[in-house]
């Protein structure tokens, strides 16, 4: 009786979560709908889920290839965000496992000296950054927006706390054979993090996909522009035509939904070893 009982509430509970997932997913739903109807038909009540005519491929072939080609701007986010992502790993996991697993002088007042910049908002240290990219060169550049999202505070901090449940004992034994740090880092303490380091990627590679601040700021060249910017400047030109916007809208997230796709076990797995310690 107890086990049929359990059933029933879970299978209620299976239901009411499948509905609530359904209304978080209806303006996407939508989205997509919409990118495939002609405009007249965009705003008709009701609803049409199911366009009565498609014009998925004009709306499309607008996007990628028209005026102002998708195509462009997508490679440089996929640019910038994966050369991002990979810099900001290796150089975020190298420094979480200094702080963690390396004992020097002072190691623990530094590592809160680098704890404490994240206190400072971004939006505090724009125009200083934007002074000194310019005088660098580094301004309306790709290399110069990488280099802002590369360093991260928080991805140290994250990494810091996998490697801290890494057990010391390979550590010691790999001191022991005769291996330094960084064959140490590389070969044993990086290969059993490898969940958490998906997670971070996961994460940075969505946050600076959709990064609008920092390429607003720092491009000015049009063929440099990032997916972002090139939403906001088809949005403009294009603000009577939502089928067009939709269309682009859905481009820009489809990256996203496969990368989260692929990596959600990855996400789980990260989060199962924050979870168990020693």
């Amino acid at each position: 009786m107890q086990t049929t009982a359990f059933n029933w509430r879970k299978l209620v509970l299976t239901v009411i979560m499948f509905g609530i997932s359904l209304l978080f997913l209806m303006p996407f739903i939508w989205m997509l709908s919409a990118s495939f109807k002609i405009e007249a038909d965009v705003f008709t009540y009701p609803i049409k889920w199911i366009p009565t005519k498609w014009n998925a491929i004009e709306n499309y072939k607008e996007v990628w290839v028209g005026k102002y080609p998708f195509y462009l701007y997508y490679w440089n986010s996929i640019k910038i965000s994966v050369l991002t992502t990979a810099i900001s790993c290796f150089v975020s996991c190298l420094a979480a496992y200094g702080f963690s697993k390396v004992n020097f002088a002072a190691g623990k007042y530094l590592f809160l000296i680098v704890l404490a910049t994240y206190m400072v908002p971004s939006q505090a240290i724009l125009v200083p950054q934007f002074i000194l990219y310019r005088s660098i060169g580094l301004f309306d550049s790709h290399f110069g927006l990488i280099m802002l999202g590369s360093f991260s505070v928080l991805g140290t901090f994250m990494m810091r706390q996998f490697f801290m449940g890494v057990n010391s004992e390979f550590i010691e034994s790999a001191k022991i054979d005769g291996a330094g740090h960084f064959r140490i880092f590389l070969q044993i303490a990086l290969p059993l993090v490898r969940p958490a380091v998906a997670t971070y990627a996961i994460l940075r590679f969505i946050w600076t996909w959709n990064d609008y601040q920092n390429p607003l700021i720092f491009l000015r060249t049009d063929a440099l522009y990032t997916l972002q910017l090139a939403m906001q400047k088809f949005s403009t030109i294009n603000g009577e035509f939502y089928s067009l916007i939709m269309a682009a809208a859905v481009s820009a997230i489809i990256p996203l939904l496969i990368i989260f796709m692929i990596g959600q076990k990855s996400v789980i797995e990260g989060i199962a070893v924050g979870g168990v310690k020693g």
